[in-house]
Order: C-alpha cells, then structure tokens, then sequence
C-alpha cells in the first residue's frame, strides 16, 4: 500500500514509518524536515501536500502540536491553537483526503492517554484528544466508498519522557506504539480508537 504518514519526523511518526517500510510504500510528510512539507493549522496547506501526491491507499497522522499548561494560565489563544493544530488539522486530513485516498483504504488519527487520564496541566491536551475520539467515531459512519477512520491513542512514550527529563518507569517504547498503527491499517475495522500499549 501507499501510505502517507504525517508526522513522520517525529517520536512516533518516525517509529510507525519504520514499522510500515518493509511492507509498505511510506511517503513521509512533516511540517519541516520532510520532501513534503504540510502545516496541520492550514487548511491550504493540507490540501496543497493531497495535491502534489495524487492518489494514495491510508494516511496516518502522528502529528499535531499542543500547549501544556495550568488551566489558569491558558489563555482563549491558547487553546485556539491546539484547536487549529492537532484537533482541526487532523479533521481536516480527513474532510480534505477523501478526495485522495483509494476506495477502501484509510485514516488512522493520534488522540492520547490524555483524553481518559487528564492530569494538572492537560486541559486543553485532553479536550483535543476527546474531541478527535468523537470525530473519529462519527466520520467512520459517514466515510465515503468503504473507507475506514480510526484512531491510536498511545500512552506515555518512553522516549518523549525521557526528553522530558520525566519518570520513565511507565512508559512505553515508540516502536511498540508503532504496532498499534500498523494493525490500524492492515486490520478491518473502523471508528474505533485504538489503545496502544
């Protein structure tokens, strides 16, 4: 399958690609460091990237930026940007990449263990990965041509905490996360989120 992984530079992205290439055909895209460039909070961009690619058979998304911090301290900016970047981003890879993707092939989406363990500081995180939990349900009953449109919502991963200079002792490895990419694509389902551990 061709796949187009966005967010392919980073923690995740980076392991779901490696896990994908020995029996995939990965196209990378990130917002820097990638041939194809794509910023999630820009509606254009987006479709710009679909574009250029033509017709592909799954996208997964592993991006998606975020703002930590006390409830208190966010501002209305504040959660207007994880709104612009990891929750309508990827809504709008979906609503835009149907056009792009083949007949039965698929989206696969990142919420997080935020959504259903929030902790001080993850108001605007947990919101966000909620609502793409709700999305991701909703578009699947409407996908057009038998696409399927799910979810991961990975744990804390190692590595992440480890740049974090956080505990790393209930953390998962981004490799093992990767696995639950691959079994959104390559399994049958949909409108499902999908826990990985």
């Amino acid at each position: 399958m061709k796949v187009l992984v966005v967010g392919a530079t980073g923690t995740i992205g980076s392991a779901v690609a490696a896990a994908l290439s020995p029996r995939h055909e990965v196209i990378p895209a990130s917002h820097t460091k990638s041939e194809h460039k794509v910023d999630l909070a820009d509606p254009g961009s987006i479709r710009r990237m679909y574009q250029d690619l033509g017709r592909v058979d799954a996208v997964i998304c592993a991006a998606g930026l975020t703002k930590f911090a006390p409830l208190a301290s966010l501002t209305e900016d504040d959660f207007q940007f994880c709104l612009s970047n990891k929750l309508m981003g990827q809504v709008n890879l979906v609503r835009t990449g149907f056009d792009y993707v083949s007949d039965a092939g698929s989206f696969t989406l990142t919420s997080g263990v935020l959504a259903q363990h929030p902790m001080v500081g993850s108001a605007a995180i947990s919101l966000v990965n909620a609502g793409l939990e709700g999305f991701t349900r909703a578009a699947a009953l409407e996908a057009p041509r038998h696409i399927r449109v799910n979810i991961v919502s990975p744990p804390w991963v190692t590595e992440t905490l480890v740049a974090l200079g956080m505990d790393t002792s209930q953390g998962t490895p981004a490799a093992a996360v990767a696995r639950a990419y691959v079994q959104a694509l390559e399994g049958s389902g949909t409108g499902e989120v999908i826990f990985a551990s």
